[in-house]
């Protein structure tokens, strides 16, 4: 079942590459396995799956012990990064896809530095009206920008957002073009945009990092304890 559902995605990534004029290369797949076991993860990989996204630190830290033969796999994060959790997270990730202020860009970078290592760092950026979505304001990017930047530790990647759900791609393609124009804007290369139900969109947009969960795993399990 996942092999299909991998496959059926991977069709529609074609597609959306295909009316876009890109290359397949040009997008990472990032599997959003919050909520399945380590077991489901080590099943992807299996799969030929390298790249996977989380969303809450402490169940990934409790996750990472048993992925250890997922060799060359990396390991994002993409939920809402509490400052204290900034040491944990810099340890176990790869790429922070969420720092959305200089103060959490500050702590991973000090982080980073203790465990001698560099740490990928993508910008959330807030498009929306919505109080319940994270991330910088437009208008104050440009200072995040450079925060980061000052970072030894951090290597900036480029920009990442979340558009109002719609399940209609039209809807949300307008945020999508206005995060790849912001980065074309500040030099960076990389948009980490589209999900399940819109990705289609933000490849045609620029996307060249996708996060798709409930296409390649389906529905999550119910949680059985409060993360």
């Amino acid at each position: 079942m996942l092999r299909e559902r991998i496959d059926q995605v991977e069709e529609r990534i074609q597609r959306a590459c295909g009316r876009a004029g890109r290359k397949r290369e040009e997008i990472t797949l990032v599997a959003v396995t919050k909520k399945f076991s380590p077991q489901v993860m080590l099943e992807a990989y299996g799969c030929a799956l390298r790249v996977f996204g989380e969303n809450y630190v402490q169940e990934f830290e409790r996750k990472r012990p048993e992925l250890g033969s997922m060799t060359g796999a990396q390991f994002h994060f993409i939920g809402h990064l509490q400052s204290n959790k900034t040491r944990v997270a810099a340890e176990i990730f790869d790429v922070v896809e969420t720092v959305d202020s200089e103060k959490i860009a500050r702590r991973l970078d000090q982080a980073a530095g203790e465990m001698g290592r560099t740490l990928g760092v993508m910008l959330e950026v807030k498009l929306s009206g919505e109080e319940s979505k994270a991330g910088v304001d437009v208008s104050e990017l440009p200072a995040l920008i450079e925060a980061v930047r000052s970072c030894p530790k951090l290597r900036l990647d480029g920009l990442m957002t979340m558009p109002p759900w719609s399940d209609d791609q039209e809807q949300t393609r307008p945020y999508f073009k206005k995060l790849a124009a912001l980065a074309r804007e500040q030099g960076l290369a990389k948009l980490s945009m589209g999900m399940s139900h819109d990705f289609e969109a933000a490849i045609e947009e620029g996307a060249t990092h996708i996060r798709v969960g409930t296409a390649l795993f389906g529905p999550r399990p119910k949680p059985t304890i409060v993360i």
